[in-house]
């Protein structure tokens, strides 16, 4: 999921390394707008859960915020965005929104 946010550009950059106990950790860094100060991402709503899964198909593919922020699908395919969800015509669990 990293990598896509890094692709679509919500993120800087991001680390996999392993803290002093030899725990693995992602150290994430955050975009910001240079002169308003003002984060990337705005909003990032969980969908599926342990407890309660969430599954499309590829025609009802969710559109985030009328197509401005993007879905996360883990897909037979790999986990993908929604857009190239849609354009591989793959339907999977709606891991997460991200605006």
């Amino acid at each position: 999921m990293t990598k896509i946010l890094y692709d679509q550009g919500y993120i800087l950059a991001y680390k996999f390394e392993n803290n002093e106990k030899g725990h693995p950790t992602i150290k994430i860094a955050l975009k910001y707008h240079p002169e308003s100060k003002t984060n990337a991402i705005k909003g990032l709503t969980r969908i599926s859960r342990p407890g309660l899964r969430r599954y499309v198909g590829a025609k009802e593919m969710p559109r985030v915020q009328n197509g401005l922020g993007i879905a996360i699908v883990s897909t037979s395919k790999g986990i993908m965005t929604d857009k190239k969800a849609r354009q591989e015509n793959v339907g999977g669990e709606v891991l997460c929104y991200v605006y």
